[in-house]
């Protein structure tokens, strides 16, 4: 059991860790763009251009959530036509949006502008960079559903080598297309189109070196996956995103109106929950692929001591970083800044910190266990219960300075989200 969730998940921390380094390459190209443009406007256009695709994409994300659990399902059950069925309708899904997407690019530039109002130079290199990075929707889109049905075929490897090839091309055609054509952030955005069309074609070329399974079960638990079943599963991933969203936007916001330095704090701060996060998902991620497969094939003693050791390897990990937290982090803290100012401030919550992995490690795991199971209904109570306690906690009157007040709300959300599902797993796992 160890053996087969390391092999899931070691891969799939690979992933996670490479992912973002998309939107780093673009920044760092970017900062070395000098005269013309220059570096300081054209690392805020990328900023702010990236920030509109992590809002619109983050929402997409139940393409691949929805698809590792339903095809993990019905891998154990070894139904082949199930397995291609899964993909075709993500795909399809995939496309639809993508192309939405596009079409509603406009809309999209303006609501963002509300949102962020940046400068008017920024905005007009932001335009630039979104209005070519655009193009790439649809296989951004494609990528999520095909990632998450390979995690569901119980291969994570093909993720993590897409991801990496990806970056590699990604830094090759954007420094080429800048420093070599001069153009600019409009250069930095095809880049990244390109390396995730190309992305996609290797994804569509690996799903067929795929061994899919050719015996169907006749029994109920080869029912055919019918539209409804697999909209259902992620209507509520959807309405689950976007609560996930109302509580990281609103921690952002509510930390800026604190001042500078308070919102300084606050993102270096929780980008070491972040890192934590990235460990964790990888064996959330293992949960989906295998829990999904065990019910599917109604092997119960099976998912239940996988459950058990995805939680000892997942109580590991958030031991390892509250330990790591706790004793050197100022340490990560002067890795992130050099600010001085900003790590003294950042002392009075760095216990937030360690309070983070303790209350969350749970949630992160419930969710790939429920994601494999299907149980994508408690999922979204979950989240609607956890985001309800955070804004009212937060609008609750508190003998507290409002930022101890804000990571309160914070640690609270996460409590909750960990107890309910805790609460009723039994009843999700014995379904």
């Amino acid at each position: 059991m160890n053996r087969e969730i390391l092999r899931i998940a070691i891969p799939s921390i690979v992933t996670n860790i490479t992912v973002p380094m998309l939107g780093m390459v673009d920044l760092s190209i970017a900062g070395h763009i000098g005269s013309g443009d220059g570096s300081a406007l054209a690392i805020g256009a990328i900023s702010v251009g990236g920030l509109i695709f992590n809002m619109v994409y983050w929402l997409f994300n139940f393409l691949r959530m929805g698809s590792s659990g339903l095809t993990a399902q019905r891998f154990g059950r070894e139904d082949g036509a199930g397995e291609r069925r899964v993909l075709r309708m993500a795909l399809t899904v995939a496309a639809v949006c993508g192309v939405a997407i596009f079409a509603l690019q406009r809309p999209i530039e303006w609501f963002a502008h509300w949102v962020v109002a940046p400068s008017d130079e920024v905005w007009t290199l932001a335009v630039a960079y979104f209005r070519v990075r655009i193009w790439a929707a649809p296989a951004v889109l494609a990528l999520f559903a095909l990632n998450g049905w390979f995690v569901g075929m119980q291969n994570s490897r093909y993720p993590m080598y897409i991801a990496i090839g990806q970056n590699l091309l990604n830094i090759a055609a954007s420094a080429t297309l800048v420093f070599g054509f001069g153009w600019g952030v409009q250069g930095v955005a095809l880049g990244t189109v390109i390396s995730q069309y190309c992305g996609l074609a290797v994804a569509l070329v690996l799903v067929r070196r795929t061994k899919l399974h050719q015996a169907v079960v006749a029994d109920a638990s080869a029912e055919e996956l019918n539209v409804a079943d697999f909209f259902r599963v992620n209507r509520d991933i959807f309405l689950r995103m976007i609560c996930i969203i109302a509580v990281t936007t609103a921690f952002t916001s509510l930390g800026a109106r604190q001042g500078d330095v308070l919102l300084a704090v606050n993102t270096l701060l929780i980008q070491l929950f972040i890192l934590f996060s990235y460990f964790c998902d990888g064996f959330a991620l293992a949960g989906e692929a295998l829990v999904g497969k065990y019910v599917g094939a109604r092997r119960h003693e099976p998912k239940m001591r996988c459950v058990r050791h995805l939680f000892a390897w997942s109580g590991g990990v958030t031991l390892l970083f509250t330990v790591v937290y706790l004793v050197a982090g100022n340490v990560v803290l002067r890795i992130l800044t050099d600010d001085a100012s900003v790590i003294e401030a950042a002392q009075p919550y760095l216990p937030w910190v360690l309070a983070v992995p303790v209350c969350g490690f749970a949630a992160f795991m419930w969710d790939g266990i429920y994601i494999g199971a299907t149980a994508t209904r408690q999922m979204l109570l979950a989240l609607a219960i956890a985001t309800s306690a955070f804004f009212g906690l937060w609008f609750c009157p508190m003998p507290l300075a409002a930022n101890h007040h804000l990571w309160l709300a914070f640690v609270a959300y996460l409590a909750v989200r960990s107890g309910y599902q805790t609460v009723v797993a039994r009843r999700v796992l014995s379904e």
